[in-house]
């Protein structure tokens, strides 16, 4: 959770300058006055703290995104660390949710991460998976990398995969990381980056 110390003239104005600077709803927000300075012209010392847990918010947000959708969903969250978080998801419309190569999971994954991290006081890693699709497209990948890189070891060619997020471009770096024959560069713009395998020098 968020807080931050700052200097008011009165409570009104410590609210507005919370808000402001938290820039998250004013219904999770605290402000406490810890100090007040000053005898004629009062000056008051401000606490301000988001008062919901992120990772819980992040849960409900997926939560009421569905209802609002009337699709029945299943979502387990799962704290693989401190710093990281898992929504695993099932629904009856898992094929409508992950869409075409994944983009609508994406940006579901990219909206609940942006609302997680802006209630955070760290960066908290957020992940979000449905029915299996990261693990079954993980596999993939790491197949494709094996096998690509194969070919670039025997031909010393280098290779370029299609364009990929950074999420699956991490997965074929990490697969090809202890690789001693090819080593491999992200190359080109978002969202056209793309991975380049490389044989090494020899």
């Amino acid at each position: 959770m968020k807080s931050f110390k700052f200097e008011a003239k009165n409570l009104d104005e410590a609210k507005k300058i919370a808000i402001t600077e938290l820039r998250v709803n004013q219904d999770f927000i605290e402000v406490k006055v810890l100090e007040k300075k000053g005898i004629i012209s009062k000056t008051l010392i401000c606490e301000a703290t988001t008062t919901v847990e992120p990772t819980e918010l992040g849960y409900n947000l997926l939560k009421d995104m569905f209802v609002n959708m009337n699709i029945d969903a299943s979502i387990e969250m799962r704290r693989r660390n401190d710093k990281e978080v898992l929504y695993t998801i099932n629904t009856e419309e898992n094929p409508l949710l992950i869409g075409k190569a994944g983009k609508t999971l994406e940006n579901i994954q990219f909206y609940v991460r942006n609302i997680v991290n802006l209630y955070s006081a760290e960066k908290i890693i957020v992940l979000v998976d449905i029915g299996g699709y990261k693990d079954n497209r993980k596999r993939q990948l790491e197949i494709i990398a094996t096998k690509t890189a194969k070919d670039v070891a025997r031909s010393r060619i280098e290779a370029k995969l299609e364009p990929m997020n950074a999420y699956e471009r991490r997965i074929i770096h990490t697969k090809l990381s202890d690789w001693r024959d090819v080593s491999t560069t992200s190359e080109g713009e978002n969202p056209n980056r793309y991975i380049v395998i490389k044989p090494r020098r020899r």
